[in-house]
């Protein structure tokens, strides 16, 4: 156990050497660079409009919920800057896409160097054993978290091109591995993933970085989940699902699981500068990582041993 403990403690230590050494790395002039984000709400989209802000960028802040007076985008409206240009921006809408391309268009302080970076942020969350998930479930995940990545994506693409710019597209370590309870989660952010991936490889020719962010479990710092979320939601999949699956199953492991995830949005990293800081790499560093990992210890190791053991061998230990 002692073994095991000295292990980790030197992960760890080898990881945050090596996060010095890129802190260090050339970094882009930022004066006069663009930024469109979605997402920005709350949690990482709004933590990251404001820090992109401060840096020096213009920021194209993204919010699903301007238009109703949000509090994320009057937050942001109130800093009164010209820097900061909040707009209304539903990532499942193709219209709003449209207009926001407009926008951004119409509002870049020079449109012939085009947009620097896309940062696509905007995500939502669920859980359920696939057997208590809908397909309706299944499609509004992937609406937002993989759909609205692709749809935003393919609108913005043209200006990136122009600057050479940043496309990063938020997934997860869920995205990497997978999750009881999670699949509607997981299948979206694998989804982001495998978009990432191909289209990093279409863009080399562009000269434009594809950076994929996947962050470990920060759901108490974000606040994605609450408990009266996770209730409600447990209540409305035990009274949709069929006679044959409550029977099979039963109200005491069902309960359990509930229960389970009212636990899990309390826990996790509640300070969400790991992630801002390697967004911000992502957009400022000559040499940008491919992947982005801000996660604890605990979870990058979990990531490495089910990415790369046999899967049966994996599942013993943590399943």
């Amino acid at each position: 156990m002692i073994r095991v403990s000295r292990i980790i403690e030197r992960i760890a230590a080898s990881r945050a050497e090596t996060a010095g050494h890129k802190a260090m790395a050339c970094s882009h002039e930022i004066q006069g660079k663009a930024v469109l984000i979605t997402g920005c709400d709350s949690g990482f989209g709004l933590a990251l409009a404001k820090h992109l802000h401060n840096l020096g960028f213009t920021v194209f802040a993204g919010c699903l919920l301007k238009d109703k007076n949000g509090e994320g985008a009057k937050e942001l409206l109130s800093l009164c800057c010209n820097r900061m240009k909040v707009l209304q921006l539903n990532v499942c809408s193709q219209e709003e896409v449209r207009q926001a391309v407009e926008f951004v268009t119409k509002n870049l302080e020079d449109p012939g160097k085009g947009l620097w970076g896309l940062v696509n942020n905007a995500g939502i969350a669920t859980f359920g054993d696939v057997e208590f998930t809908s397909l309706d479930t299944y499609k509004e995940v992937a609406e937002v978290n993989l759909w609205g990545t692709i749809r935003v994506t393919k609108a913005f693409l043209p200006l990136v091109r122009e600057s050479k710019g940043r496309v990063l597209c938020m997934a997860s370590m869920l995205g990497r591995m997978g999750c009881p309870s999670r699949s509607s989660y997981c299948v979206s952010k694998y989804g982001v993933e495998a978009f990432s991936d191909c289209l990093r490889q279409e863009m080399y020719r562009w000269k434009v970085k594809v950076i994929t962010i996947e962050p470990g479990n920060f759901i108490a710092a974000t606040g994605i989940y609450t408990k009266e979320r996770v209730e409600n939601r447990g209540q409305d999949m035990w009274e949709q699902a069929s006679e044959t699956v409550r029977a099979d199953y039963g109200k005491v492991y069902f309960s359990h699981q509930v229960a389970k995830m009212k636990a899990f949005v309390s826990s996790g990293v509640k300070d969400m500068s790991p992630v801002i800081n390697a967004l911000a790499d992502a957009l400022t560093s000559k040499y940008p990582y491919t992947r982005y990992n801000p996660m604890d210890t605990y979870y990058w190791i979990k990531v490495q041993v089910m990415s790369h053991l046999p899967a049966a061998i994996a599942d013993r230990i943590y399943i």
